[in-house]
């Protein structure tokens, strides 16, 4: 059976086997609007000036995000030859594409950050 059988329809996001799911889980997760808004807004970056730049994350979790990344045609990935080896990242055009949705995402929860915050010190109050 191939990959694409076990798959279901496009856009049945209530089916377990949805492909959308997937991505929207690796598109929804705080290290990838991180990276993609650094790199949106600086252009091609190194690996460490990516780690300087989104504070918190591990070098693991970075690198293991970047694959994940590079692998869905997100970025981009350059090894310049030199000693010891110099590694870019880039936007690709698909994960460009990718920056105003996740611009409006981050600027919703700025704006609406002091209401979730109200809303969990109710419900704890609560519960």
């Amino acid at each position: 059976m191939t990959v694409q059988s076990k798959r279901a329809p496009r856009g049945d996001l209530f089916d377990v086997r949805c492909p959308t799911r997937d991505l929207l889980d690796r598109v929804g997760g705080k290290w990838t609007a991180m990276l993609v808004k650094l790199l949106d807004e600086a252009g091609e970056r190194r690996f460490s000036e990516l780690s300087r730049g989104a504070a918190g994350i591990s070098r693991k979790m970075l690198a293991s995000t970047l694959r994940d990344l590079e692998r869905d045609g997100l970025v981009s990935r350059r090894v310049q030859p030199t000693t010891p080896p110099s590694v870019y990242y880039e936007l690709t055009p698909l994960g460009r594409s990718l920056s105003e949705p996740l611009a409006t995402l981050r600027n919703w929860a700025e704006s609406n950050m002091r209401a979730v915050d109200d809303a969990r010190i109710e419900f704890d109050r609560r519960s």
